[in-house]
């Protein structure tokens, strides 16, 4: 009777053998077959010079540009000249120098309603005392 059941158990773990070397082989097939599929990661896109330099003119001046001064230009020319700041930003600026005396550091336009750093930062090659 041992001998027969011996047999049985034999078949049993040559059948579990052969299923997870199918699982295994299966997996193995799977991922190899997906990282074929895998689309390219993407590359890094060069930016074109004409974007560039228009980029570029947003951020800083031109020569053609003069720099304003945020102590003697009136709402009209600081809406004119400043990148993101319409008249009711200009308008602002001068009321708050009208009540509060000249600039003494541009850093000090933060205080003006409306004005924070990243608009400060956009426009200090602008700027002048």
């Amino acid at each position: 009777m041992q001998h027969s059941e011996n047999k049985g158990i034999t078949r049993f773990s040559h059948s579990v053998k052969f299923l997870l070397a199918a699982a295994l082989f299966s997996l193995v097939g799977a991922s190899a077959s997906a990282a074929e599929k895998a689309p390219p990661a993407p590359q890094p896109v060069a930016q074109s010079p004409a974007k560039a330099e228009r980029q570029a003119a947003v951020e800083a001046p031109s020569e053609d540009e003069a720099t304003v001064s945020i102590n003697d230009a009136d709402a009209e020319e600081l809406a004119s000249k400043l990148n993101g700041v319409g008249m009711k930003k200009a308008e602002a600026i001068v009321r708050y120098r009208e009540q509060n005396g000249p600039f003494t550091q541009v850093e000090q336009l933060q205080e003006v309603p409306g004005i924070g750093p990243t608009l400060l930062e956009k426009n200090r090659a602008r700027l002048k005392m």
